[in-house]
This record gives structure tokens, sequence and C-alpha cells, in this order.
């Protein structure tokens, strides 16, 4: 019945689908975290700016993020963020989309969870001195991570399902072989089902293992 999978890479393909994920995932979090301080600090102009980006991006389809990163940066401006071979170029440019895409859900829903930690207790840090700075990485940051996690949990199984427009630019991710073996084969229902089984092997055990997590640190009020 799966003989058509002979001659094509399928754990090749879901392997750089999860490094997507991951690299897409680390980047989104750093980014996503500073624009949650932009968007919560005092300046002015970096509550504008954090506002403005998350506004814009969200709204903006990935594909057109994702055909910006190849076609803008790398055949308008030249970018080639230090890459010699093609396949390696897309797959940068391919991260580089994801994580300023995914990084304006990422930023919303830390700064749901900064909004979670009461007003009080940065009060009383700042009462003992501490700079705006301090007051976010010691207190309030590590309070809004662990109320978060559901939601950040959300933003990742989303994140995993969007790595399959990286095939728009031709990232030989699990999406991209997919559309080779629909070509190829006629199994259009086998080669779906087969493709849907891979995406909630990787995307269930997330949901399960984090939910789990989140309900373990949950800081109790």
């Amino acid at each position: 019945m799966f003989d058509f999978l002979q001659g094509y890479d399928l754990l090749g393909a879901f392997w750089v689908t999860v490094q997507l994920t991951l690299l897409s995932a680390a980047g989104s979090l750093v980014w996503g975290t500073v624009l949650a301080a932009m968007r919560v600090g005092p300046v002015p102009l970096m509550r504008g700016f954090g506002t403005a980006y998350v506004n814009i991006v969200r709204n903006i389809p990935l594909t057109v993020v994702i055909l910006f990163a190849s076609l803008g940066l790398y055949q308008t401006l030249g970018v080639d963020l230090g890459a010699h071979r093609f396949e390696t170029l897309n797959f940068r440019l391919a991260v580089l989309g994801l994580v300023a895409y995914t990084a304006a859900f990422v930023c919303e829903a830390i700064r749901s969870g900064i909004n979670t930690v009461p007003v009080g207790q940065a009060e009383a840090a700042r009462a003992l001195g501490l700079n705006f700075t301090q007051v976010l990485t010691l207190v309030v940051l590590p309070q809004a991570f662990r109320a978060v996690i559901g939601p950040l949990t959300n933003v990742l199984i989303a994140l995993t399902k969007n790595t399959t427009v990286a095939a728009a630019i031709g990232v030989a991710e699990a999406a991209l072989l997919m559309k080779e073996m629909i070509e190829n084969e006629a199994q259009l229902l086998l080669i779906s089902a087969v493709f849907a089984f891979g995406f909630v092997c990787l995307t269930l055990p997330t949901g399960l293992i984090l939910g789990w997590v989140g309900k373990k640190v949950a800081v109790k009020r």
C-alpha cells in the first residue's frame, strides 16, 4: 500500500520542518520578548515602534513575508546571510521570515502575561531602587512567562504548521516533498494522510507536554 514512499526522503523532509520550527521558535521568542518590553516600556518612541510592528506584521499574510525575504532581501538588496549554497540561503531566509512574523504573536502573548502580574509588585521593586530593566527582567518577566506557556504553546503549534509556507521559496521541507509526490504519484489521499499524520506526530506531543508544564509552573494567585 505504501510502496509509493520508496525513493522519497520523508524523514529528511520532516527533519527540515523540525529545524525550521526550532530555530524560528527560538528567534521568535527572543524578538517577541524584546517587542513586548518595548510595548510596556516608558519610552514613547519604543512603544510606538513595538505597537506599529505588531499591528502591521501580524496583518500581513505569511506568504508575503516569506516571499519578501527571498525576493526583497536577497534578489533586490543582495542580502545573503553568509550562505554560500542556494539551499542554505533559502533555509535561512525562511527562518528570518518566520521569526519576523511569529514574533508579533509571541509579543502579544507575553504582553498579556505581563498584564497578569500585579502592579504592586512592580511598584515595590521600583521603591527598592530597581530601574525599569531590572524590574522587567527580575520581577515581571519570570512571572509572565509562567502565565503564558499555554498561549505560547498555541503559537508554537501554529509555527510548526506555518513552516509549510517555506516551500514557496524552495525550502526542502515536508510541504515541498508532498507537492512533488502528488505530482509524481497517483495516491493523493494516501499521500495527504501520511503528511497529515506526520504533522500530528509533531504538534500533538508538543501541546500535551507544554500543557503539562504550564500547569506545573503556573503562578498561584
